[in-house]
């Protein structure tokens, strides 16, 4: 059974996971997790916003960023709402080079907010391995 969590509850779950960074919902109100989705709620209620999607929420958000001249990880979360309730469905996690060419993606589906990977597995998914370098050895005889 999935378990839908407050917003509250929602926020702490994801940044224990180590998503403390600035959040984008549906594309704006750019803050921290719980007040970027609270500055859209607000702006719901007032009549001046709504979600593309109804009941689901697009939150974006960098995993890895070290400048415009290297490579990042970007993460596209599709939430479901539903009467104050928050669950993670999907999960988008893209690295792209500095010129937005994407380099490698993974796409996550029937997530839970308790099945959402740690920052570090997320970043793990999208990363290249290390090539292993060979120690080049002298060719000849030695005296």
């Amino acid at each position: 059974m999935k378990q839908l969590y407050d917003l509250e509850m929602f926020a702490k779950t994801l940044t224990d996971k180590g998503y403390d960074g600035y959040f984008h919902t549906e594309a704006a109100y750019a803050d921290k997790l719980k007040d970027s989705i609270n500055g859209f709620l607000e702006a719901c209620e007032k009549g001046t916003d709504k979600p593309m999607l109804p009941n689901i929420l697009l939150l974006k958000t960098y995993l890895q960023w070290n400048g415009d001249d290297k490579p990042k990880v970007e993460c596209n979360m599709w939430v479901k709402y539903e009467n104050g309730s928050f669950d993670v469905q999907e999960m988008d996690i893209e690295r792209t080079d500095r010129y937005g060419q994407l380099l490698k993606q993974s796409k996550l589906t029937n997530l839970t907010t308790g099945s959402v990977p740690t920052v570090k597995e997320a970043i793990a998914q999208v990363s290249e391995k290390p090539k292993e370098q060979t120690v080049s050895r002298k060719r000849g005889f030695r005296m």
